[in-house]
């Protein structure tokens, strides 16, 4: 059974930066393409970003593009999201998911795992 564990959510000021990580375990790490999505207070639960599990190519919404990174590191099951500028409207619940063999969807019903999500808050 796949365990997504999210960290590094926190409070920071708008302008900031902040660096997520995501824990995998109990499959073949390589095999996943891995996703990041927030939901926010009272909204849908949207996409940020995904990294194939080939090759990898990376996938961004709209809102990240240019402020927001996705990396992962095979040897250590991790994937990161690195996020910079950060503004009031990034506040959410920030969600690791995993997808075997996906082409980087970005609709959430398309992944199978789920962490239990970190808290990312950007005040103003």
């Amino acid at each position: 059974q796949v365990q997504l564990v999210e960290s590094g959510g926190g409070l920071v000021q708008a302008g900031d930066s902040l660096r997520l990580s995501c824990l995998f375990s109990g499959r073949a790490f390589s095999s996943y393409t891995m996703g990041w999505f927030r939901q926010a207070l009272g909204k849908e639960r949207e996409f940020v970003a995904a990294i194939s599990w080939n090759g990898p190519s990376t996938y961004y919404a709209d809102s990240a593009k240019g402020r927001f990174t996705i990396s992962r590191d095979n040897a250590k099951n991790t994937v990161t999201l690195q996020m910079t500028a950060l503004k009031p409207e990034d506040t959410a619940v920030y969600y690791c998911a995993a997808d075997l063999w996906g082409p980087g969807h970005f609709r959430a019903i398309e992944y199978e795992y789920w962490g239990q999500g970190t808290q990312v808050t950007a005040s103003s």
